[in-house]
């Protein structure tokens, strides 16, 4: 496979950003490496739009951004080339089962952040994002062209599985997700990372073969289905891992730059 890959699409978090959101130099030199030989690199994560830009920036990416799930997808000037909102009707009753058991939820309408509360919750979810947010009463705003919700729980991650399987079995034609142990995350069945990296394939002309997917999560299950090399980072999860055809080292130690040594031929 070495030498033929033409895409490398990458989560973010766990992956090339590290738990203290930094990223190392080797990555940076890394991503550099990959665009100055043709290399296409592509972000495809959870984030809203908005939170990805400085990374890209730091980067120095120049190819679209796939965010929310793969529920939106901008090109560098911020064209918007694909985007799949959650239901409205499913959004308002998600909202309702939030209120009816105290569920902290993130509600993103049109790329902008929206909480109930200004709590610890939101505060440690928007550290090192640089991302604002907008503290005021659901039922004030018009829900519409909602791009995903986001129900946390940073002291339980049993509960948040537990709201996963039961959003799951009501609501089958959505995509309800694990993104971290704390993180549910809800939007269309038509939002997933796969959709969004075949949609680039397509735009670009390229073959599942010349396509490297990486990720830690279990929302890169999704992820790993669209690449013809499936990388798991060595800190995934365990279900990421029986997906991935490679499992490489931790984000801590650059398992990024190290499944790309291995897959992409690279002059040193």
């Amino acid at each position: 496979m070495a030498g033929k890959i033409k895409l490398v699409a990458t989560d973010i978090d766990g992956t090339i950003v590290k738990w203290d959101t930094s990223v190392s130099e080797n990555v940076k030199n890394c991503i550099k490496n990959l665009q100055n030989n043709g290399i296409k690199v592509v972000l495809v994560t959870g984030r809203m739009h908005c939170a990805t830009e400085h990374l890209r920036n730091e980067l120095g990416l120049n190819s679209p951004v796939v965010s929310y799930q793969g529920g939106l997808i901008k090109d560098n000037s911020g064209k918007t080339l694909y985007q799949e909102n959650l239901d409205s009707k499913c959004a308002k009753e998600i909202i309702e089962w939030a209120h009816a058991d105290n569920i902290h939820l993130n509600l993103y309408i049109d790329d902008k952040l929206y909480v109930e509360k200004d709590d610890d919750c939101v505060k440690k979810y928007t550290d090192g994002k640089f991302v604002s947010y907008t503290v005021c009463p659901f039922d004030s705003l018009k829900i519409e062209n909602v791009n995903k919700i986001l129900a946390i729980d940073y002291g339980n991650a049993e509960r948040v599985t537990g709201w996963v399987k039961e959003l799951q079995a009501k609501y089958p034609n959505l995509y309800i997700v694990k993104s971290t142990p704390f993180f549910c995350e809800i939007g269309s069945s038509m939002a997933k990372k796969s959709l969004g990296v075949e949609f680039l394939a397509k735009y670009w002309g390229l073959s599942k073969d010349e396509i490297l997917t990486i990720g830690d999560q279990n929302n890169d299950i999704e992820l790993l289905k669209a690449g013809g090399v499936k990388v798991a980072m060595g800190n995934a999860t365990q279900e990421l891992k029986e997906c991935a055809t490679y499992i490489t080292d931790t984000v801590e130690n650059d398992g990024f730059v190290k499944a790309i040594e291995k897959f992409c031929a690279l002059p040193v």
